[in-house]
């Protein structure tokens, strides 16, 4: 949904404002040679990370055993429709049906086999089923936009879905986020759940966002970018579109945990 605005100046910020920060922060991050591969907590542009990113350091503690173990989601738990947004309602939903599937991997490539993967997103209008999400834009009486399945033995999940429209928000004056889905997983253990998003190809929103723009190194924001697979696209029935997230490692999917949150 739109975020609430929570800068009395937000109103008063520009696009031009917003790319003018972007562009010193990159031009500062490639100058100094250091990667950041995770999005950073405190982004100016992005105007409500300043309210809520740490402001003191950070204590190690050891987590309990109970978060030491995976949490078990057996195949009773969750029905195979489930992935499929496009049939859970008496209608068929308005937008452009597409497949979104890959692979979830650990640090070393390997599978990571009977992992819940759950999305949220909005519908093709760029609207959320959420009381908080007011902006003009149209509701779907057939489609809700939250969908969940479990990874097969090669580590694969597998969605049908409407693609999302992109949607205003109130970060600045003419704020519009890129087309988006959420994704939620929780790896091998609680300690390593992890919550992102995915984005389409060549959105030309992307060099606008302040969010995206929060991961600051290019390479880093690509893992959040979906590639077009025509051999995932069904004849006369969707288009296809191939997404792998990681777990762990230095090649790690970024986290919307460090994003933050705009729905």
């Amino acid at each position: 949904m739109t975020s609430i605005d929570t800068n009395p100046d937000a109103a008063a910020a520009t696009q031009a404002d917003m790319d003018a920060a972007m562009a010193a922060i990159t031009q500062e991050y490639e100058a100094g040679g250091v990667e950041e591969t995770q999005p950073r907590l405190d982004y100016p542009p992005y105007r409500s990370s300043l309210l809520r990113h740490p402001t003191k350091d950070l204590h190690p503690a050891d987590p309990e055993t109970i978060e030491l173990w995976s949490p078990c989601f057996g195949r009773r738990d969750v029905h195979p429709l489930e992935a499929d947004l496009t049939l859970q309602h008496g209608g068929e939903p308005i937008g452009e049906r597409m497949v979104l599937t890959g692979r979830v991997l650990d640090g070393d490539g390997h599978p990571v086999r009977g992992q819940l993967v759950e999305i949220w997103q909005a519908n093709a209008g760029g609207r959320y089923v959420h009381q908080r999400d007011q902006h003009p834009a149209p509701l779907d009486p057939n489609f809700t936009g939250v969908g969940r399945c479990l990874t097969d033995d090669d580590g694969t999940y597998r969605f049908t879905t409407i693609k999302p429209g992109p949607y205003p928000w109130k970060n600045h004056r003419n704020a519009w986020r890129p087309a988006h889905i959420h994704a939620s997983l929780f790896g091998t253990d609680f300690t390593q759940r992890m919550v992102t998003q995915m984005y389409f190809p060549g959105d030309p929103l992307f060099a606008l966002d302040p969010i995206y723009q929060s991961i600051v190194d290019p390479r880093a924001r690509e893992r959040l970018v979906a590639a077009y697979d025509h051999d995932v696209t069904t004849h006369e029935w969707a288009t296809g579109y191939r997404w792998d997230i990681v777990l762990t490692g230095s090649g790690r999917t970024p986290l919307e945990n460090d994003l933050g949150e705009d729905h």
